[in-house]
């Protein structure tokens, strides 16, 4: 049995209540198809879809609802008062980096003693390191702003206060135990933080804290807006839910990032060559794999500097560094990928385990999060790839969806020197030794806790329609659902009862260009199925069914509607 073969997409209609459907569709008078989608996204009146279909920056939270934020404001106001040198920290991710970007860009505008230090994923890892606490005592730093990270820093804290150093922390992972001596906390994860919305990304609250500031400075708001890009840039790299103050920031960032992109991400825009208007899977696909290359294999200060580039020259040096670490980074990637592939189905009992754990003190620290998610995506099975560093076991693990891996960890955690994480993605520390007792363990809890329901791939259908549907007004309305992300995705349509027009063609790879109509129409759509050639194949002969998104490509010149493929069945009867 091949990788790819191991599992078939079970297809799964999302549950709606038709009844608020039907009162929705009476008060905004559009396609019932629409308001079953509005009603899967929990909206159930008109005020809530406007809301929804017109994402307002005047609805944002103020943002000193959040925990400690007129604490951080006043110890910020001061430092930049009285001259104080101020070092912003950020972690090595898309995330990380935008953060630290944002702050600079924000405070450098009216402030110059500012430094930055971003870890070294090799050296250092994840999180804020006793080195970096060093380097601030070294620079004369009196204030250190970490971003993306620090509410788990009770050590690397605790020595900055011996040396005079204060901590304002905007982090938005899960707190556990009592919290870091900074001065300031800012998490809305926090247990005692009333903040409305809990889901922002660690560039949202440091956005927050910006945000914070210019009204305590009574900076004109449009200068805060101008920051939106690197914003919408975390949301989406960072897979944080598409949904409240997300969805505002990231709607307005798109339409920056559209309209007027700061140089950095102009260069790296135009070295994708993504055609206008960029969505949020751009952003994702293409943005996010540079601006992680800088400290995937290298200085993520490197992206910082991208970000911050004050002339097209220097942008463009950037942007071709980046590029030319991201295709080391994928030669590294697929080789890791591939041998970690091999490894797993060479195990005698590979096709009945639950879950994956492998380790390879040759594998690169910063591709086995890749590597993971590569796993996960060909076996549909919880992940963990482990590497060493500094003589410890460093891992990457990635879930799949109904298995809490923070939770499984969390069973674990005495095998551990430190983990961190959600429910989705996770990293974790341990001693090298404890690897094969670490790999039993979460074997047994995944066999526990992955049952027949979630063992296979699930694909959630949101409505059926027919082709004959899809027209210019349709697409024009489901484009006010972008951006989609996590808790608003790209709805995933199901059509029945559809034959091959006799255009329809394999490419390369496995995959096929389609050219498809109902039965008893003569409306012909084309689209796309990546790696379904074989599956499409399969279906041919009698009417079939497909699962499918809507996109737009470009094409001559034109954005054209297209069918992206996911999943091919048998038409019943």
């Amino acid at each position: 049995m091949t990788p790819n073969a191991m599992t078939s997409h079970r297809w799964q209609l999302i549950p709606t209540d038709e009844e608020a459907a039907r009162q929705l569709q009476e008060a905004l008078g559009i396609a019932p198809l629409f308001c079953r989608l509005l009603v899967q996204r929990d909206i159930r009146n008109y005020d809530e879809a406007r809301r929804f279909f017109r994402p307002d920056i005047d609805d944002l939270h103020d943002p000193f609802l959040m925990k400690d934020m007129d604490l951080a404001v006043e110890r910020l106001d001061r430092a930049l008062q009285s001259g104080e040198r101020i070092l912003l920290y950020g972690d090595y991710d898309v995330d990380g980096t935008t953060s630290v970007s944002l702050m600079y860009a924000f405070l450098s505008a009216f402030y110059r003693n500012l430094d930055y230090y971003l870890p070294d994923r090799e050296k250092e890892g994840y999180g804020v390191s006793l080195a970096s606490v060093e380097y601030a005592r070294t620079s004369g730093a009196t204030l250190v702003i970490a971003m993306d990270c620090g509410i788990k820093a009770h050590e690397a804290v605790s020595q900055a206060q011996e040396y005079g150093i204060d901590f304002i922390i905007c982090d938005h992972h899960l707190p556990e135990g009592d919290l870091p001596g900074a001065v300031a906390n800012l998490d809305p994860k926090r247990e005692d933080c009333p903040y409305p919305y809990k889901e922002l990304s660690g560039c949202g609250i440091a956005f927050k804290l910006a945000q914070a500031l210019a009204m305590h400075n009574n900076t004109p708001r449009e200068e805060i807006n101008d920051l939106l890009d690197l914003v919408a840039t975390s949301i989406a790299c960072d897979i944080v839910p598409m949904s409240g103050e997300n969805r505002i920031l990231a709607f307005h960032g798109l339409k920056r990032l559209n309209r007027s992109p700061r140089i950095g991400l102009r260069a790296l825009i135009e070295a994708i060559k993504r055609p206008p208007p960029l969505e949020v899977k751009d952003l994702v696909f293409g943005l996010g794999p540079l601006i992680n290359a800088a400290g995937r294999l290298g200085d993520a200060r490197d992206a910082v500097r991208l970000l911050l580039s004050a002339d097209r020259h220097s942008a463009e040096d950037s942007a071709a560094r980046l590029i030319q670490r991201n295709h080391k980074r994928r030669e590294v990637d697929y080789a890791m990928a591939g041998e970690a592939k091999q490894r797993f189905t060479e195990m005698p009992d590979w096709e009945q385990r639950k879950s994956i754990v492998l380790y390879s003190p040759d594998w690169h620290k910063g591709i086995i999060g890749i590597a993971a998610s590569r796993m996960t995506e060909s076996f549909h099975r919880p992940s963990v790839i482990l590497t060493c560093s500094n003589d410890r076991a460093v891992g990457s693990a990635r879930s799949v969806p109904g298995f809490d891996l923070y939770k499984a960890l969390r069973e674990c955690e005495d095998l551990f020197f430190s983990y961190g994480g959600h429910a989705h993605a996770a990293g974790m520390q341990m001693p090298v030794e404890n690897v094969p007792a670490f790999s039993e363990r979460f074997e047994q809890i995944a066999c526990r806790d992955i049952n027949e329901e979630n063992a296979g791939p699930v694909i959630d259908i949101s409505v059926e329609l027919r082709l004959d549907d899809i027209t210019p007004q349709f697409r024009r309305l489901l484009r006010q659902f972008e951006p989609f992300g996590p808790q608003n995705r790209s709805p995933v349509f199901v059509a029945r009862g559809l034959v091959d027009t006799g255009h329809s063609r394999r490419l390369d790879n496995n995959h096929i260009r389609l050219s498809l109509r109902h039965a008893d129409s003569q409306v012909v759509l084309k689209g796309i199925g990546f790696g379904l050639a074989d599956a499409f194949e399969a279906v041919q002969g009698a009417p079939f069914d497909m699962a499918f998104n809507l996109r737009e490509e470009q094409w001559r010149g034109e954005r054209v509607l297209s069918l992206q493929a996911k999943s091919f069945q048998p038409s019943a009867g």
